[in-house]
């Protein structure tokens, strides 16, 4: 595993390198969370379909997380440097690609290149952050997702306020090459952590030296209900990520105002920045709550929030500020995932492959992204969003049972079985 050892660099410090994460996550957040803004224009100028649209937006996060474990293994061998330079690369190209792309196949490979930049960023940025922080994992593994939950709020207005003036290629083009730079630029000041930094961690979080390696993780049974609860609670997430901006406008909500401080607001672009604010605020918050109360009791809660509020919001969300609170609600209950899981992985098989283990769980949300396109089809289907809904919300709420009633007593198990291994 590569460390600074004894680097003396100005930047080999835990904060200012959790600091350099949440920098990068924030400049690749568009490439998820800016999606939706761009579906019915696209749809508008080549008349694809949405469902054929959405297909690009599952193409990328497949090869976003599926690739994170070989993106991981490449971190954790030659540090974190190299691979989130060459992601922010890629990152730029795919949305310069889709400035021209006038086929689904050119939209398709597009989807694919920011799907393997994005996904080495975010692998790099969490499994560097678990490492400088081996005693607040659940807190800086919050604070880096946070960057990728609610870096895109900054930029939501701006983007659509180009996609109004100049055209959807334009807002692809000049935003790909700005946040491709930026992450090159953060990206060249990473640095993996020093061996006391490591060493210090075992004694704060009084952990043995067990250190699984990604072989043994894949056997462990423990790791496949982290798995199976991770796609569950991604689903639900992935789709309203997706399909917000259809979702809204099959609501009545396109052309809407919500009043706020005498400012007539668009319904929609200001549900979608409060969805990526709380989106990232929850991710630090649930990760601090986690390192107190559990991981397993944070999760039963914020699932079982997730579960009412999908609930409520297919109920009302045709009301325009009900559609902004409870779209809220649900990104907020959503987003810790990204700090859960990553946290939960780590805590359970070890610091030493934090990155590829954490990026072997994260291909849970790759999966999860193979139900976005199928939700459009049920929509089609029966003529409203409803049954999607009440999916989504069955979804996690079973993640929540599972939290309290199996995976805390396996992880107990399992903690007992591996101590002083």
């Amino acid at each position: 595993m590569e460390t600074t050892g004894t680097n003396k660099s100005v930047f080999a410090n835990s904060w200012i390198q959790l600091v350099l994460g949440v920098i990068c996550m924030a400049a690749i957040a568009n490439l998820q969370y800016g999606w939706t803004l761009f579906v019915n224009p696209l749809d508008a100028k080549y008349h694809w379909g949405k469902s054929a649209i959405q297909v690009a937006f599952t193409i990328f996060v497949l090869t976003e997380t599926w690739l994170v474990p070989v993106e991981g293994w490449l971190v954790d061998k030659y540090g974190p440097r190299i691979v989130t330079v060459g992601g922010g690369i890629l990152c730029g190209i795919a949305w310069m690609m889709n400035s021209v792309a006038d086929t689904l196949p050119l939209l398709y490979t597009a989807a694919a290149i920011g799907g393997i930049g994005a996904g080495a960023v975010y692998g790099t940025c969490v499994g560097n952050a678990l490492k400088w922080f081996p005693g607040r994992r659940g807190l800086a593994a919050g604070v880096t997702a946070m960057g990728f939950g609610a870096g895109a709020a900054l930029t939501v207005i701006p983007i659509a306020n180009m996609i109004d003036s100049a055209g959807f290629q334009a807002a692809f083009f000049h935003f790909g090459w700005g946040q491709g730079l930026i992450v090159v630029i953060a990206g060249l000041c990473l640095l993996a952590p020093p061996l006391e930094v490591l060493e210090a961690g075992k004694v704060s979080t009084k952990a043995s030296a067990y250190n699984a390696t990604p072989v043994e993780v894949m056997k462990a049974p423990v790791f496949w209900v982290l798995y199976l609860m991770f796609v569950l609670m991604a689903a639900g997430g992935l789709m309203a990520t997706a399909q917000l901006g259809p979702i809204a406008k099959d609501f009545g909500l396109n052309g809407k105002n919500v009043m706020l401080f005498g400012m007539a607001l668009p319904a929609l672009q200001f549900a979608l920045t409060v969805d990526r604010i709380l989106n990232g605020v929850t991710r630090p918050i649930c990760g601090w709550i986690s390192d107190h109360i559990g991981r397993e009791n944070t999760m039963c809660i914020v699932f079982a929030m997730e579960a009412v509020g999908i609930v409520l919001l297919a109920l009302y969300g045709a009301d325009p500020w009900l559609f902004v609170i409870l779209t809220g609600v649900v990104f907020f209950a959503w987003g810790e995932i990204y700090s859960l899981f990553p946290a939960t992985c780590t805590d359970s098989f070890g610091p030493k492959f934090a990155a590829t283990n954490a990026g072997l769980l994260y291909t849970a949300k790759g999966t999860a992204s193979l139900v976005v396109p199928i939700t459009s089809v049920i929509s089609a289907a029966t003529g409203s969003w409803l049954m999607v809904f009440y999916l989504a919300a069955g979804m996690a709420a079973l993640a929540s049972v599972l939290a309290l009633f199996v995976l805390k007593p396996m992880r107990i198990k399992h903690a007992l079985k591996t101590r002083g291994a």
